[in-house]
């Protein structure tokens, strides 16, 4: 079994980009005092030529490349719902993690989402920035690329939780010797929402502190862990079963958060906006300090910004600089 890839230790942060960015993109992130970052591709690209062709471009730009995520291999009904081309996605899961160990990027994140991220309408959030929300009394569908499933049944049938977790162990019992062998670490997403069940499917694994620790237990594995979005934590709010802090605290400190998607929401489900990380219901700082004191090491991004003045590098700069500045409070304040 090879070890785990080379991850520098202490909290870094994270700009989200395109894998195909323009100078003026890389500029702005390099602008920002930013050293790493998180890149998504399909199904087409995901090969080692050009998952070391984005390596070194990054590289000569002095950014390096934590993460690359496959979006066809991602939120997958075929793998979740056991159905006909399972076999096939689960080797294509498999040559995505060589593809990555070869090229030597650490990470990836997965979801496990049957039938997609469920929204309504946006939203205004603080001083009329409009934003994802998610209100259950109307919601009626969900979507994961050009797919869209709706209510009352996304897959003709309702699942038994039973199918989901068997489901999900054959999966990860396939890929964590992948992920092992090629050093690669896999950080799975919490269902968003994480609501008890949607379009009779049971989100009923990532949707819970308790649904996580049996998950991880069921890998077993040192390179399946957490890809720790704060903001689905807050969405399901006591449905999680345990705070923020205190999953962090115990899923952190037996290493097993990777990456950290650094959002907030104004309030638990049934009805939720996601909103700027210094206008939610939640004090985010505490989510620092708790990454702090289990010195984590992965990396923070800023995730599902609301549109502010009229251009996305706006947001992005303001939530990095709030992110920058809670991460160095958090050093000089807390020690791990």
């Amino acid at each position: 079994m090879a070890s785990m890839l080379e991850i520098p230790p202490g909290m870094k942060i994270a700009a989200q980009m395109s894998p195909e960015p323009l100078e003026e993109d890389l500029a702005f992130v390099r602008q920002m005092g930013v050293d790493y970052v998180v890149l998504w591709t399909t199904g087409e690209n995901a090969h080692y030529d050009y998952y070391a062709s984005r390596r070194r471009l990054f590289e000569n730009h002095g950014l390096k490349i934590y993460g690359f995520g496959n979006s066809d291999v991602h939120n997958q009904d075929a793998i979740v719902l056991n159905l006909e081309n399972r076999d096939a996605k689960v080797a294509e899961y498999k040559s995505h993690l060589r593809a990555l160990g070869q090229a030597g990027i650490p990470y990836t994140t997965y979801a496990h989402m049957a039938n997609g991220i469920w929204s309504t309408e946006r939203e205004l959030t603080r001083g009329g920035a409009d934003a994802r929300g998610f209100n259950l009394a109307t919601a009626t569908s969900g979507r994961w690329q050009d797919r869209r499933f709706q209510l009352p049944f996304s897959h003709d049938r309702r699942y038994t939780a039973d199918e989901i977790w068997s489901n999900y162990a054959s999966f990860v019992a396939e890929v964590a010797p992948v992920a092992e062998s090629e050093g690669v670490r896999i950080g799975i997403h919490p269902d968003d929402p994480p609501q008890p069940e949607l379009a009779g499917v049971p989100r009923c694994i990532f949707s819970s502190h308790e649904g996580y620790d049996r998950a991880l237990q069921v890998a077993d594995s040192p390179n399946v862990g957490i890809c720790f979005c704060i903001g689905c934590w807050l969405e399901g709010g006591s449905l999680m079963g345990k705070g923020v802090e205190e999953s962090i605290l115990d899923f952190g400190g037996r290493s097993k958060i990777f990456k950290v998607h650094f959002r907030n929401v104004d309030a638990p489900l049934p009805h939720f906006v996601e909103t700027f990380v210094d206008d939610g219901y939640f004090d985010m700082y505490k989510a620092m300090k708790a990454l702090q004191r289990v010195g984590f090491d992965g990396v923070l991004i800023p995730d599902h910004i609301p549109n502010m003045a009229g251009h996305p590098r706006v947001g992005t700069a303001y939530t990095i600089g709030y992110m920058k500045a809670l991460v160095r409070r958090a050093e000089e304040e807390v020690r791990p």
